[in-house]
């Protein structure tokens, strides 16, 4: 069973939200929430946000389904940061000249499963 969760929008640059998710790829879900509430970088927090929404996301999932759940199966299936749009900016300098600040957004996906089980062979 998989289930996602989605950030738009989100005010981090894609390198810096990169850094963070590259650390929890493949992990188990609950491990991966302790790693991010610990995780110094600032983009960790909308991670975590997003991981416990997917969690949660599965657990609703199960329900609808009246499938068992176990928390504990959860991994992080699939993680990525992609591009959003980038504001542009106009920082004043001197001589009457402008330099372009650049305010980058990501869009911030996750993907959680449980280990598909073999059946009927």
């Amino acid at each position: 069973m998989e289930a996602k969760a989605s950030a738009r929008y989100v005010r981090v640059t894609p390198m810096k939200a990169r850094r963070v998710v590259n650390l929890i790829r493949g992990k188990q879900a609950e491990e991966a929430l302790a790693i991010l509430k610990f995780a110094p970088q600032a983009a960790s927090e909308p991670v975590y946000k997003i991981v416990a929404s997917a969690m949660a996301n599965a657990r609703q999932k199960a329900n609808q389904e009246g499938v068992a759940f176990r928390e504990e199966e959860l991994f992080i299936s699939e993680v990525y940061a992609d591009e959003g749009p980038t504001m542009k900016r106009i920082q004043p300098r001197a001589q009457g000249r402008a330099y372009r600040i650049n305010k980058r957004t990501s869009h911030i996906t996750v993907v959680v499963a449980t280990p598909e089980k073999e059946e009927n062979r």
